[in-house]
């Protein structure tokens, strides 16, 4: 029997596993950790190398070790430039290092060991435990189980997207979909849909990739903010009025409008502009409404059937559903178990995350209790830090 089940082996799970062997709480003996990829933070790492991204968004206090430094001492221990390591006034970590520091972590507590590959088919309390049954039929028990999957799987696909997908000879894609075709075997040229970060970054990869053979096609102007929520989310100034709202309706409301959904922060701008300044880049403004393949190409239009533009391969880079992840198991456990749910049907939960009875939630389905950045690296280690210092 585990002490920790973790289901979900991304940002949010091993942020979790890694507070809870560094302060103690187990040992890696006592912690399961249940993800579907062979590796810890595997999504993670396909995701950020499938669009080149240089550097995080995040300052170098943002990682999954428990001490704020540890990354910035990571580095100086390698004798690593920190010019290179890091970037800007924010110090925001590279990738590489970034993941090189989370390879450390996960070997030096050994999380592997508690690694158990597979899919979530049903989880029950029974006799002050959780048994969690996997969908090749292996069972585990635990006295506590978290909760840290997040809104990865949902990716959103606009209905002109969905009803070209079925056309014969579409190429259109979403960036984030399992098994994406290597770039060098789609049809070109590219379009690329989406105005926010993830969209300029792939915009960057595959112009130095195809250089003039890229559009991004965007549907509002560039929104520039350093990070994805306003820095005073981070700590008490915000945190403290929100947690004080009793109306979960209005606390969605505040997450969403805190949110600087579909923005990016001025450096990539700055680089973006450089493209487009030397003919290798070609950005363009509209709404696609409808999408069909002619004479070969997919001709992208506006709701009044005028062509838009013209391309070989369409690339979504629309995000993900903000919908409830996990809903197809997760939905009988909330019924059987009578567990709190607000109006978005996002679980209510203590200050210290707990759902239930040794149940825990942290990532995307914590938000309602931590504000918008309950999703990203900080709110990892908050949520981590939260369901520790209650134990």
């Amino acid at each position: 029997m585990y002490k920790w089940i973790i289901v979900g082996g991304g940002i949010q799970g091993i942020t979790l596993a890694s507070f809870l062997r560094k302060q103690q709480k187990a040992s890696i003996d006592e912690v399961a950790i249940v993800d579907p990829h062979a590796e810890p933070l595997a999504n993670w790492k396909r995701c950020t190398n499938l669009i080149s991204m240089p550097y995080l968004r995040s300052p170098v206090v943002h990682h999954l070790d428990v001490h704020p430094l540890s990354l910035q001492a990571f580095v100086k221990n390698k004798a690593t430039d920190e010019s290179a390591a890091f970037y800007g006034r924010f110090k925001r970590p590279s990738l590489s290092m970034f993941n090189e520091h989370c390879d450390h972590l996960v070997g030096d507590l050994q999380l592997k060991k508690g690694w158990v590959q597979g899919r979530v088919q049903t989880a029950e309390r029974i006799e002050n435990k959780w048994r969690v049954e996997l969908q090749d039929g292996k069972e585990l028990i635990g006295e506590n189980l978290v909760l840290a999957i997040g809104i990865s799987e949902q990716p959103v696909w606009p209905d002109w997207a969905e009803v070209l997908k079925k056309e014969a000879h579409a190429s259109v894609h979403h960036i984030f979909e399992d098994n994406l075709p290597k770039f060098e075997e789609m049809a070109r040229p590219f379009t690329i849909i989406g105005g926010g970060i993830t969209s300029v970054h792939l915009a960057l990869k595959l112009t130095a990739m195809f250089p003039g053979e890229v559009t991004l096609l965007k549907r509002h102007p560039y929104r520039l903010h350093d990070f994805d929520s306003d820095p005073a989310w981070l700590g008490p100034k915000n945190q403290l009025p929100f947690g004080k709202i009793d109306c979960y309706q209005t606390r969605r409301e505040q997450i969403k409008q805190a949110r600087h959904k579909g923005s990016l922060p001025r450096d990539l701008y700055i680089k973006l502009r450089r493209c487009v300044r030397q003919d290798e880049l070609l950005i363009m403004d509209g709404q696609v409404q409808q999408a069909f393949v002619k004479n070969g190409k997919v001709q992208l239009e506006d709701g009044q059937g005028r062509l838009i533009h013209q391309t070989g391969t369409v690339l979504l880079a629309t995000g993900f559903q903000p919908a409830l992840p996990g809903k197809q198991w997760l939905t009988p456990i909330v019924e059987k178990h009578e567990l709190p749910c607000a109006e978005c049907g996002y679980p209510i939960v203590s200050k210290s995350l707990q759902w239930g009875p040794g149940l825990y939630v942290t990532g995307a389905l914590a938000e309602l209790e931590m504000g918008p950045i309950a999703r990203n690296i900080s709110g990892a280690r908050q949520a981590a830090e939260r369901v520790v210092s209650s134990l």
